[in-house]
């Protein structure tokens, strides 16, 4: 029995720590209507499907019909992912993020551009992997991951094990997986590990990995890099 079963919520799911924020700054009071009005409905699941004790996989086809379906990890405040799915309506987007006021703000974002092929996870994409059927996501976004910068804190980065074995289930093959970041350790990292979990890394020129993707939008996270003078980095994968 691993630590993870000796720690499962009474729902089934595997406990798992979380060493990010959940909560900011105090929520405006539309902030606060928007999670109160639109976020039930737009859960990739039905109701409840988080304390589901069986774990049984989501039903993407019942909710998103035929779509293709993207995942973005960490959606931050919620730009690239209303961009995407405001540039792409024949598929269905699904975020998670766990910080609430990141949630709060994209629920705003998606009112005003009046997006209908978003689904949105407020919590741990590790929980929606558990979910998520095999060879089920057609592309992934990771865009500006926390970098966690004391060595001590690395087996934290995402682009480790515990998170990447589970990632490449649930991407099919040829899926496409795009990783942004401002933090050289963080590429190094990334290029050593997504690889060893069954995908290639597609550059053949440095503009591969120097020039934003053609249908970028770029996040309030990459361009804090850039006032920083940091420099970013476009890594794009395929799974094998």
């Amino acid at each position: 029995m691993t630590n993870d079963d000796q720690n499962a919520h009474a729902s089934g799911a595997p406990w798992r720590n979380f060493y990010g924020r959940l909560k900011g700054k105090a929520l405006k009071p539309s902030q606060k209507r928007y999670l109160e009005e639109d976020l039930a409905a737009l859960s990739p699941g039905p109701v409840g499907w988080e304390e589901n004790p069986d774990r049984t996989p989501l039903d993407l086809e019942t909710r998103f019909g035929a779509r293709p379906v993207w995942l973005e990890i960490g959606f931050g405040g919620g730009e690239h992912l209303v961009h995407q799915a405001a540039e792409n309506p024949h598929v269905a987007i699904i975020g998670a993020e766990p910080f609430i006021n990141g949630v709060a703000m994209l629920l705003g974002k998606i009112r005003r551009a009046g997006v209908a092929n978003l689904a949105v996870h407020p919590g741990d994409a590790r929980d929606l992997f558990d979910v998520l059927p095999d060879a089920s996501i057609s592309r992934a976004f990771l865009l500006y991951p926390d970098p966690w910068p004391k060595k001590r804190h690395h087996r934290r980065r995402f682009v480790t094990p515990e998170h990447l074995g589970p990632l490449a289930r649930v991407m099919a093959p040829g899926a496409i997986l795009r990783v942004a970041t401002d933090i050289p350790d963080y590429v190094r990292q990334t290029l050593e590990e997504v690889p060893r979990h069954g995908f290639e890394w597609l550059a053949k020129r440095p503009a591969d990995w120097r020039e934003p993707w053609e249908d970028w939008q770029s996040t309030r996270y990459e361009k804090k890099a850039l006032r920083e003078g940091r420099v970013p980095h476009y890594l794009t994968f395929r799974r094998t």
